[in-house]
């Protein structure tokens, strides 16, 4: 072999590792092809510090075919018209309410539940020197006038913005007018006693008559229309109350114990899951 052929072979070797340097640098380079920059993984501040961060996010990994997928996320039921944050509680009470035939109205009486508006009770507002029908007014009722020397308890005048009719009513206390605004017992105590009221203790049917949960200042004329029905007899002309309305006869039912009819529950069912 003559003295030229290694110099040859050793010229291809390096024009092969040049070639492969230069494409190395197309590869890798974050410029132009066939320049030289950093890696990808890496970027160049302005102050020459090196950044682990890329411009470009990396993919997200492939799902694992064995894995649960997680289930969607519920959809949220529209809000109640009202705003009434009993509703709620309401469509988890129901269920839990015993459903029963009505019992016989036998020995109803109405001072079975105690003196009408006795202070003498063991739920919100008892014992505070006023008596319940006033303390209701006072809840219920805006631009409130008192009787002096009552401790601001014994309302004169306010507004009522009837919520189971929607009508503005001016309340002025006295014997031709004061019917114009009753107390309306949104469980009846007629039909409370049908219901169960009846196994109740005289405290307990005294603090269900006077209760504010189940207490509402509404218009005199609705509260005579209403009179003992249920939700499957009754239910206020002014739809966008009926929610909070409901709501109530659950939560009222559950506290006390009482159960509903078979048509009372399906009409209950029936108005919240629109809520």
């Amino acid at each position: 072999m003559s003295s030229g052929t290694p110099r040859a072979i050793g010229a291809v070797v390096l024009g092969v590792a040049m070639l492969a340097g230069i494409g190395w640098c197309a590869e890798t380079g974050d410029g132009a092809p066939g320049t030289i920059g950093t890696p990808p993984s890496s970027q160049v501040d302005p102050g020459g510090a090196v950044s682990s961060s890329s411009s470009i996010p990396p993919a997200a990994p492939a799902p694992d075919p064995g894995s649960p997928i997680a289930p969607a996320p519920p959809a949220v039921p529209p809000a109640d018209p009202s705003g009434d944050p009993l509703v709620s509680a309401a469509k988890v009470a129901l269920p839990q309410l015993e459903v029963k035939g009505r019992a016989p109205r036998t020995g109803y009486d109405r001072d079975l539940f105690g003196q009408a508006w006795t202070d003498d009770v063991s739920v919100e507002f008892g014992h505070n020197g006023c008596d319940t029908r006033n303390d209701i007014l006072k809840r219920d009722l805006t631009d409130l006038t008192f009787r002096p020397g009552t401790r601001d308890c014994v309302v004169l005048t306010g507004v009522l913005e009837g919520p189971y009719t929607g009508e503005r009513i001016e309340f002025t206390r006295g014997q031709d007018t004061s019917s114009a605004v009753q107390i309306d017992h949104v469980v009846a105590l007629s039909d409370a006693w049908q219901k169960g009221a009846q196994q109740l203790t005289e405290q307990q049917r005294r603090d269900l008559a006077n209760d504010p949960l189940n207490l509402m200042a509404v218009a005199g004329w609705a509260n005579q229309q209403k009179g003992d029905g249920d939700t499957a007899t009754w239910l206020p002309p002014r739809r966008e109350f009926r929610c909070s309305y409901v709501s109530r006869q659950v939560l009222v039912k559950e506290r006390y114990g009482l159960w509903v009819t078979t048509a009372e529950r399906d009409a209950m069912d029936r108005i919240l899951a629109d809520c």
